[in-house]
């Protein structure tokens, strides 16, 4: 297959270059999804906190605490505690995605993602540094789609535009290929993400919980978005 050419874009100050994915670039990009989806722990633990759920078994935990010891003290270390589980919780979930991740596509992402006409992984240069990543392959939840994945941009280089040249790599990547869309999925506590995907032209198609029996008592939504 011929080589993508490679995209010059001005991002504020930075000159940005997109290309292919080479293999020198494995480790860093693994790097950059690891800490992009590190991020999304503190604001995941807080969606946790918000539930009706969470909040009643707190509230329980206190009380009865309360009412057998007659000390404030002792309900406000159990509900600590708790509170504490409940965050090395969702830290271990996101760390078993990530894992997850890095076997099923970014270990590989050669075999992928390159070696088929209709799938491509792009990273975004700067100064000679990789700084962020995109990738599309044909969806399967959506037969005939497209479906953009693993977009991350380093935290010291974002509101630089990247993100939205990488968007726009992967639909005209689609386009020139026959796809009639381009599909794919966030979670509800990405806002970042669901504010760029619908400033470059995004609709929000749905949302569900995933079958995971913590992500329906959580009620952690992902959201599918279509261009």
């Amino acid at each position: 297959m011929g080589e993508t050419p490679q995209i010059q874009t001005s991002a504020m100050a930075a000159d940005i270059t997109i290309r292919r994915y080479q293999e020198d670039d494995k480790e860093t990009v693994k790097e950059i999804f690891t800490m992009g989806m590190s991020e999304h722990i503190p604001s995941s633990f807080m969606h946790l906190l918000k539930q009706p759920l969470t909040q009643m078994i707190l509230m329980v935990t206190f009380c009865a605490l309360l009412a057998s010891s007659k000390s404030v003290l002792l309900p406000v270390v159990g509900v600590t505690l708790l509170l504490a589980g409940a965050k090395q919780l969702v830290g271990y979930l996101f760390n078993s995605y990530i894992d997850t991740c890095l076997r099923k596509d970014l270990d590989h992402i050669q075999e992928t993602y390159l070696e088929n006409k209709d799938s491509c992984f792009w990273v975004a240069e700067s100064d000679g540094r990789v700084v962020a990543t995109v990738a599309c392959l044909p969806a399967e939840r959506e037969p005939g789609c497209m479906e953009l994945k693993r977009l991350s941009v380093r935290h010291t280089h974002r509101g630089m535009g990247i993100a939205k040249a990488l968007s726009r790599t992967v639909a005209d990547f689609s386009r020139e290929r026959g796809f009639p869309a381009v599909v794919l999925y966030t979670s509800v506590v990405q806002t970042d993400a669901q504010r760029l995907y619908e400033n470059v032209g995004y609709t929000r198609v749905r949302e569900f919980v995933i079958p995971e029996p913590i992500a329906k008592i959580t009620n952690f939504t992902v959201i599918e978005y279509r261009l």
